[in-house]
């Protein structure tokens, strides 16, 4: 089973911009479809962005201009570009992978983001 380990969160001031990581063991990272998520307190999961095993991403349309999800399948990871972040961005960052041939779901522990002046 594939593991995942977030990092790159911190604190960050509006306007600012972070690199989260997401590094799997594993040898089949690039069979995986992979999302970024986030969880704020008092509100429920949403996805942040999402990239397919080819390279294909998605994202709702409030993320879609300030946030950026790619993939190193030589690394086995995935990173989450987040730029002009706001006071609504705050949340714990959840890395996810899916491999649908294997009916694999797994994710990580996450990595907090917190955004003050």
């Amino acid at each position: 089973q594939v593991q995942f380990v977030e990092s790159g969160g911190g604190l960050v001031q509006p306007g600012g911009s972070l690199r989260l990581s997401c590094v799997a063991s594993g040898s089949t990272f690039s069979v995986y479809n992979l999302g970024w998520y986030r969880k704020a307190p008092g509100k429920q999961r949403e996805l942040v962005a999402g990239i397919t095993s080819g390279g294909i991403t998605t994202y709702p349309d409030s993320m879609k201009d300030r946030f950026t999800i790619s993939r190193d399948n030589a690394k086995n990871t995935v990173y989450l570009q987040m730029n002009s972040l706001k006071y609504e961005d705050p949340a714990v960052y959840y890395c996810n992978g899916v491999n649908l041939g294997l009916g694999k779901n797994a994710w990580g522990k996450g990595t907090l983001v917190t955004v003050s002046s």
